[in-house]
C-alpha cells in the first residue's frame, strides 16, 4: 500500500483507539497497532481472523483485540474509537458496507474522530455524504510482512498470482502482479459532536 495512503488523514499523538473493519489477514491491523493503544480489528471470515491472530502474535503486536463481525452489524460500542477504518473492503452495496455500514462506521466514531475508506468504490457516493477524497500519486504494492504470508494470502483472493510471488521471493507485492487496481485513494470524514 503506498506509504501516503497509510499515514493519511494523520492525528498528533498515539490514538486512543482504533477500529478495522474487514481486516482481512490484517496488513493495515499491524500498521494501526504500531501507532494505537489500542485496535479492534473486525473481520468475518474464521479462517482470516485465525490468520491475522498468528500474524499478530509472529509481530509481538498484544495490544490487538479480533472480533468477528459485519459491517452492517459492528459489535462495538458507539463512540468507541477515533479512527474507524476499511481498506479495500467497503462498497456501496448492501452486504458489504453501503449506507448501513456507512451509518455503523460512523456510530463507532467518537466525535471529533475520522472515518476512513481506503480505496472507495464509489467516491461521490461518499461525497454526496460529507467525505473528502484524496488522490495519492505513485507506484503502490502490498506488504505482507513474510513471502509465506503473500503465498498463503494470494491463494485465497489472488491465486493467478500465487507462482509469480514465489518466484519472486518478496513479501511486498506489486499490485500489478495481483492483478487489481492499484489502491491510490481515500475517502474521509470528521465526525461531528
Amino acid at each position: 500500500m503506498d506509504p501516503a495512503v497509510r499515514r493519511r488523514p494523520r492525528r498528533r499523538g498515539r490514538r486512543a483507539a482504533s477500529v478495522e473493519v474487514g481486516a482481512g489477514s490484517g496488513r493495515l491491523t499491524v500498521e494501526l497497532a504500531r501507532k494505537a493503544r489500542r485496535t479492534i480489528a473486525v473481520e468475518p471470515a474464521a479462517p482470516l481472523r485465525r490468520r491475522l491472530a498468528v500474524r499478530l502474535a509472529e509481530e509481538d503486536l498484544r495490544n490487538v483485540e479480533i472480533v468477528g463481525g459485519f459491517f452492517d452489524d459492528l459489535p462495538l460500542p458507539t463512540d468507541s474509537a477515533d479512527l474507524v477504518v476499511a481498506c479495500s473492503a467497503f462498497t456501496v452495496e448492501p452486504g458489504h458496507g453501503g449506507q448501513a455500514g456507512l451509518d455503523q462506521m460512523e456510530r463507532v466514531c467518537r466525535p471529533g474522530g475520522r472515518v476512513v475508506v481506503i480505496w472507495p468504490d464509489a467516491p461521490d457516493w461518499l461525497a454526496d455524504r460529507g467525505y473528502t477524497h484524496q488522490v495519492f500519486e505513485g507506484e503502490t504494492e502490498v506488504d505482507f510482512g513474510s513471502l509465506e504470508e503473500a503465498v498463503a494470502v494470494a491463494g485465497i483472493f489472488y491465486p493467478d498470482a500465487v507462482e509469480s510471488i514465489r518466484s519472486s521471493g518478496r513479501a511486498a507485492v506489486p499490485y500489478s502482479v495481483l492483478g487489481r487496481e492499484t489502491p491510490q485513494d481515500l475517502s474521509w470524514k470528521r465526525i461531528e459532536t
